[in-house]
């Protein structure tokens, strides 16, 4: 399965814009997400994921391929449901897998046919509106073309292509420099 997804920085209209394309609520989670490191090869360097999310309606463990362009953050996403978060957690450290960090969010969900409008407050870094189709690689143009146009109608500016976890460790690289430069 391809998940084809934009991500932009929200602003104070995003929702008014979104319920006036006709979006319906579709409902609100609490994610924690925790990412895993391969013991053998680095998912930052080779531009893939996978996390445990642990959310209301249970835990999934999803694996995240290499981003697919340079404008989205699309990319294959394979996802299983799981009982139990925590073993799962205890297996893939039993593998060599680790813990490399915990990120979490609120999200509040619309839908407008196959579009997911995701409206994320993610703790540490603010509001980020993430729309995504999931579908076969065969439609991937099409669904690219439809997310970035509606990204564009919605007025958000560019496309992020870096995700929640790639943007926290940046911001901890800027304020552990700015700690670094300070004045004594």
């Amino acid at each position: 399965m391809i998940e084809v997804e934009v991500k932009a920085r929200t602003l104070p209209e995003t929702l008014d814009k979104i319920i006036s394309l006709g979006a319906t609520f579709s409902g609100t989670e609490s994610h924690e997400d925790l990412y895993f490191n391969h013991p053998h090869r680095d998912f930052r360097r080779s531009d893939e994921a996978l996390r445990i999310r642990i959310k209301e309606e249970g835990a999934r463990l999803t694996y995240k391929g290499p981003k697919l362009d340079g404008l989205t953050k699309s990319r294959k996403e394979l996802t299983v449901k799981i009982d139990s978060p925590q073993e799962m957690a205890e297996i893939l450290a039993a593998l060599g897998f680790v813990l490399s960090a915990v990120v979490r969010k609120r999200r509040t969900k619309y839908v407008l046919g196959d579009i997911t409008f995701a409206l994320d407050d993610v703790e540490g870094l603010g509001s980020f509106l993430e729309m995504e189709i999931r579908g076969e690689a065969d439609f991937f143009e099409e669904q690219r073309r439809r997310v970035l146009s509606l990204l564009e109608e919605l007025g958000l500016g560019e496309s992020i292509r870096s995700s929640y976890l790639e943007l926290l460790d940046e911001k901890a690289r800027k304020e552990s420099a700015a700690w670094k430069d300070r004045p004594p």
